[in-house]
């Protein structure tokens, strides 16, 4: 896999039928009040939560496998609403099922999507990945997107029902070294001079030090340390505050006692908006 604008390329591929395994399992234990647990997405309970994970999982084979595609937004529906839309209508189709078959179907879609990411070339350009950026985006990034989906609701879903996170650095460290991949994007409305830096650090073992470099060609990211000794900003905070930032499962304001921000404040705040999942 090669470097680009985004990056050094990640492998998750070695992670994605682990984490499956830890989702079936906890799942295989649950009883009746646990499936029907609300969970952190507004509305839905384990059942639904669950019900999206496969939805997803069967759409990606479905269309990146077999090329079946038979969704598409309507005239003047914006993509994030167009996904929202058709996850509401799975998941409300989906409680027509028991616990009992939604898990079986589970079972049996575990392992397709692992062998589906093997069988390509990582470094082939495909659909972008839109919070990262709207042009063509290769498919290590891809794969790493969907890897980081499946972790923030398997989080969700266990936080719901009481079960421990999945949140030592093996699981972890990719969705932070992921979700960072959208910083040159949040970026973009940015205006430097070629060169400057901007620097994101995650503390703790999952974290680390990323660098977006102005260029004439727009924001580069690269994992080395800044080699400007005044960055245009600086912004650190832990793990667990930042993939929660990303995904938006908490607000700015409530969280500002865990940031630390130095430099220009109006890119500080820019970066600290950074979305790295797709919204309506």
């Amino acid at each position: 896999m090669s470097p680009t604008r985004w990056g050094p390329p990640i492998d998750v591929l070695p992670l994605l039928a682990g984490e499956e395994q830890a989702l079936i399992e906890v799942l295989g234990g649950l009883g009746a009040e646990q499936w029907a647990a609300p969970t952190a997405c507004a509305g839905w309970t384990v059942h639904d939560l669950a019900a999206h994970i496969l939805g997803d999982k069967l759409g990606l084979l479905s269309r990146d496998r077999d090329g079946y595609r038979t969704t598409e937004p309507r005239p003047g529906e914006a993509f994030g609403a167009f996904l929202d839309r058709i996850n509401a209508e799975w998941v409300l189709a989906c409680r027509r099922l028991s616990p009992e078959v939604l898990f079986a179907m589970l079972v049996d879609s575990t392992s397709q999507v692992p062998q589906l990411w093997g069988r390509l070339d990582l470094d082939d350009l495909g659909e972008p990945v839109t919070w990262a950026g709207p042009e063509p985006a290769p498919s290590w990034l891809a794969a790493a997107r969907e890897y980081t989906e499946y972790w923030v609701h398997q989080q969700q879903l266990r936080a719901a029902v009481g079960a421990p996170p999945l949140d030592t650095p093996t699981w972890r460290a990719p969705v932070i070294d992921t979700f960072m991949r959208a910083l040159p994007f949040t970026l973009r409305e940015v205006s430097a001079r070629v060169g400057r830096q901007v620097s994101y650090t995650v503390t703790g073992s999952s974290g680390g030090r990323w660098t977006a470099v102005s260029s004439p060609d727009g924001w580069l990211l690269d994992r080395a340390t800044p080699t400007s000794r005044a960055p245009l900003a600086s912004v650190a905070t832990d793990a667990d505050t930042f993939w929660r930032l990303c995904t938006r499962n908490v607000r700015i304001d409530d969280v500002r006692d865990r940031v630390s921000l130095k430099g220009d404040e109006a890119v500080g705040e820019t970066v600290l908006r950074m979305v790295s999942i797709v919204v309506s």
